[in-house]
């Protein structure tokens, strides 16, 4: 057993309103600069939608992330050929990455025109201008969240990848006056256990830290050749086209390290984020990354550890672990919401990088009985105090196509236990939902009273400290700087075996 800790960051839908705080937040601390006017390291999009950049999840056109060959051999997706022979063949053509078409053209307005234009019959105006030309812009066509505001517009929703295998009657919803519905779905680097970017790089300028997870790029190292950007699938590197260099979200390390919440996480005025750590086991990374379609959710709870499993405690000290992030590791909202509870699930893991964020699927408009006769507006077709999960607005199979490689299963689980909750809790406080109900709901899907108690809590009231549970780094005890070259570095990224360094430190 290899033991080794990863920041994990966990995303309740249901709370989140699309205000982008989030991404303003984390855009007015790393990427500011010339050349990154386009990034967006944290970005929030509309489902149903095209993303960004447009249509980031058809990996029939980007090519990013894993697969498994014939020979069963994982390989990444973008590289064809055998050996290294495939990196040299593609090292000068890619026609697989994304454009600044498909992101936007960054643009600002000429405000100034506003104060300074001369009198005139008609009222100045503050024409769009091109952050990267200069020039002024004829009109907007693209945004980093476009569709915001027309979600559910069959403009975008219907080129939205996670709507293959709906019936008609459910892509019908998605224009449907009182049938359509739309949620919005943060996105910031998955951190993953497999990152199909540090094995892509020629450079070696990626790497995915041993003692946090979280995944870096050296700059020094960097030659722009842009596989990064390429190989994932998520397509969170960016292109600088100002200094020639690539950029990623970097976690907020230098928060973390001191046990302060990354910026879009403290920012997020819905309290919808929660971040923990979690220890899994690195020799079965490979094992986990081929697994089928309809398996790999469960592989990936698998190679999640039990931080309280003795064997685990003391395999992670004899891996140098510091026992507050063992604490850190066993009071973590990441695990119990994945693996305790499972109501969590990894944003597409048929991409086969192992994400290490995590989303609680959306539980639809919450529409109770309130019949026209009753004085309502709404006629549901239950009879049911609340819906029946298979009758809400979001089709199962859209769920899953985002978030369980379209295992319907997993994503039905997750549904029940939240809507088990919420029977429990509106028992408790007005009563009239029975308690026959509740009892059947919660025993159908497993939950004990404790665990509708606790899930309510992380979820609804949970203080500062409940939500994120970041434990100081000990950089006491480590080196300041790397030693290393790059190609030392390679070789232990990736499905390499960690190695100890001549200094102490584990990476």
């Amino acid at each position: 057993m290899d033991v080794r800790a990863n920041f994990s960051m966990s995303f309740n839908l249901d709370k989140c309103i699309g205000c982008h705080t989030c991404s303003v937040s984390c855009k007015n601390i790393w990427t500011t600069r010339q050349g990154a006017e386009y990034m967006w390291w944290n970005n929030v999009e509309t489902k149903p939608g095209t993303g960004y950049p447009v249509t980031w999840e058809d990996q029939e056109r980007y090519r990013g992330g894993w697969e498994v060959n014939s020979s069963g051999a994982l390989r990444l997706k973008l590289l064809k050929g055998p050996g290294k022979i495939r990196t040299l063949a593609n090292i000068f053509f890619q026609p697989n990455l994304p454009t600044i078409d498909d992101y936007y053209e960054p643009f600002t307005f000429d405000y100034q025109n506003l104060f300074n234009a001369p009198a005139g019959d008609d009222q100045p105006v503050a024409r769009p201008k091109s952050l990267i030309t200069g020039e002024f812009m004829e009109k907007i066509s693209l945004g980093p969240n476009w569709d915001d505001d027309m979600g559910g517009s069959p403009l975008y929703a219907t080129n939205d990848p996670n709507m293959r295998n709906l019936s008609a009657s459910q892509k019908e919803c998605l224009t449907k006056f009182h049938k359509l519905f739309y949620f919005y779905v943060p996105r910031i680097c998955n951190h993953c256990l497999n990152p199909g970017c540090v094995a892509s790089c020629p450079s070696g300028a990626l790497y995915k830290r041993g003692e946090d997870g979280i995944v870096l790029l050296d700059q020094d190292i960097c030659r722009a050749w842009r596989f990064c950007v390429s190989a994932c699938p998520y397509k969170k590197p960016y292109y600088n086209w100002a200094n020639g260099k690539s950029e990623k979200c970097i976690f907020c390390y230098p928060r973390v390290e001191t046990a302060q919440a990354n910026a879009c996480a403290h920012s997020c005025v819905g309290r919808i984020r929660t971040v923990g750590i979690l220890l899994y086991d690195a020799e079965r990374i490979e094992a986990t990354a081929k697994l089928p379609d309809d398996r790999i959710v469960e592989g990936m709870r698998d190679i999640i550890l039990d931080p309280k499993d003795p064997k685990v405690i003391e395999a992670a000290r004899n891996a140098g672990m510091e026992d507050n992030w063992i604490k850190a590791a066993q009071n973590s909202p990441a695990y119990n919401l994945f693996k305790k509870w499972r109501i969590s699930l990894p944003n597409h893991p048929e991409f086969r990088t192992l994400p290490m964020n995590f989303y609680i699927p959306p539980l639809s408009p919450i529409l109770h009985q309130a019949k026209a006769d009753r004085g309502g507006t709404f006629d549901p077709e239950a009879d049911d105090f609340f819906n029946e999960i298979d009758k809400m607005r979001i089709p199962l199979k859209y769920l899953a196509n985002l978030f369980a490689a379209g295992n319907e299963a997993l994503v039905l689980e997750s549904l029940r236990k939240q809507m088990a909750v919420r029977m429990y809790w509106r028992q408790k406080r007005f009563g009239d939902v029975g308690e026959g109900a509740v009892r059947s709901a919660m025993s159908q899907c497993g939950l004990s009273v404790q665990d509708a108690e606790d899930i309510y809590r992380i979820n609804s009231i949970a203080t500062y400290e409940e939500r994120f549970v970041i434990p100081v780094t000990h950089r006491e005890s480590k080196t300041i700087s790397d030693p290393r070259n790059m190609y030392e570095k390679r070789g232990t990224v990736g499905f390499g075996t960690k190695k100890r360094e001549f200094v102490g430190r584990e990476w």
